[in-house]
């Protein structure tokens, strides 16, 4: 067997070496040429898996280690026969962890008390589920928008409409949809931009094309009310530099690199591979895990409650540093930028998520149990 993988995908050998011989490409090269005779594709979100693509070659099944799938064809596939899979919800921890590292940081910078905004979750999938979780946890106010969910559950979710107008903070978790009753592509135009709130934050650790980015430019050269925080890019690996300089933080789609999201992925592939193939999974990702290297955070009883939420969060994820590395390498020319987008993501430091994390209290504080445990730690 013949697997074609992208040379970024982590525990290859660990995972796949069992099943045959595997060709490691650099995403954005994987062409016709690569797969012709391939038996099995993995891909990350930067490989568009199509007709185009695929046609004529020997791929069965094609494995996605990421939570979307806006890169792939399905309905070529479910035409060709192609067996698929994706990993949801493999980064989602990551992407929460990105979101309250930004929160506080916008919180620092803006001298505001994150507890008293109001927060609209755009998108209660995975990540936007788990959002929601850690910020009612928290006893944060916060409102839901996810039009195909609340025909489908009949939940308790608002308009996007009522999200821009009673919420000051809006963090977007959608998938990217380009057509149709659902689209998500472009949903926030030039129109709901400048309808936001006067001092809005808004986040996006999405897709890049869920917002307008050149409309988001205008907006915010118009408004300096406003905040924005973008891990994600229209065009990636091209950045639109303007837009960059404007948003409080930038970062180059990382929200979700935490090293578990990212062997998590994997795994998840692997599974699916194994179901696929009628075999029974003789790896688990928990013996390929390393210990974190921040095992334990002591607070003590007396300890103020909002500096040990921010304190928690950023022990874990801290976004200053992706922020200060992605400015300093939009610089050069258009395809320096572009090869430079793709090795931070390459070469993406090792970060842990918090629901790793051991918090001892010195002494009895019910405030920092419950704030440790809604983040997802563990208080021990």
């Amino acid at each position: 067997m013949l697997i074609v993988a992208d040379e970024n995908i982590p525990l290859l050998d660990e995972f796949f070496q069992g099943f045959g011989e595997i060709r490691r490409v650099p995403g954005r090269a994987i062409d016709r040429a690569t797969v012709e005779q391939a038996d099995v594709l993995l891909v990350r979100s930067v490989t568009n898996v199509n007709r185009a693509l695929l046609e004529g070659s020997s791929v069965k099944f094609v494995g996605t280690c990421t939570i979307g799938t806006d890169h792939l064809d399905l309905d070529y596939f479910q035409q060709a026969g192609i067996h698929w899979s994706s990993a949801p919800g493999c980064n989602a921890r990551g992407v929460v962890d990105y979101v309250l590292g930004s929160l506080h940081t916008l919180a620092e910078i803006e001298g505001a008390d994150p507890a008293q905004r109001t927060y609209g979750i755009v998108g209660a999938g995975e990540v936007g589920g788990r959002l929601l979780k850690v910020l009612k946890g928290l006893g944060w106010k916060v409102l839901v928008c996810d039009p195909p969910r609340q025909i489908a559950e009949d939940a308790d979710y608002v308009s996007l409409d009522q999200i821009i107008e009673q919420c000051d903070v809006i963090s977007l978790h959608t998938p990217l949809i380009k057509s149709g009753n659902g689209a998500t592509w472009r949903l926030f135009d030039h129109e709901r931009l400048r309808r936001l709130k006067p001092g809005t934050w808004l986040i996006n650790a999405s897709r890049g094309p869920v917002v307008h980015n050149a409309a988001l430019r205008e907006v915010l050269l118009e408004r300096e009310d406003l905040q924005a925080v973008l891990d994600v890019w229209e065009g990636e690996p091209e950045v639109d530099v303007d837009l960059a300089d404007l948003c409080v933080l930038a970062t180059p789609h990382i929200a979700g690199y935490s090293l578990d999201g990212k062997q998590r992925g994997t795994a998840q592939i692997y599974q699916a591979l194994c179901a696929y193939l009628g075999q029974a999974p003789g790896i688990a990702l928990s013996d390929l895990l390393p210990p974190p290297w921040l095992a334990e955070v002591q607070l003590h009883a007396s300890t103020d409650p909002a500096w040990a939420l921010a304190t928690l969060c950023r022990s874990v994820y801290d976004p200053r540093r992706d922020d200060a590395d992605f400015r300093r390498s939009l610089v050069g020319t258009v395809q320096e930028q572009r090869k430079a987008f793709d090795l931070l993501r390459k070469h993406y430091p090792e970060r842990r998520e918090i629901d790793g994390l051991k918090v001892r209290i010195n002494g009895e504080s019910p405030v920092l149990s419950n704030i440790a445990r809604a983040l997802g730690a563990e208080v021990v």
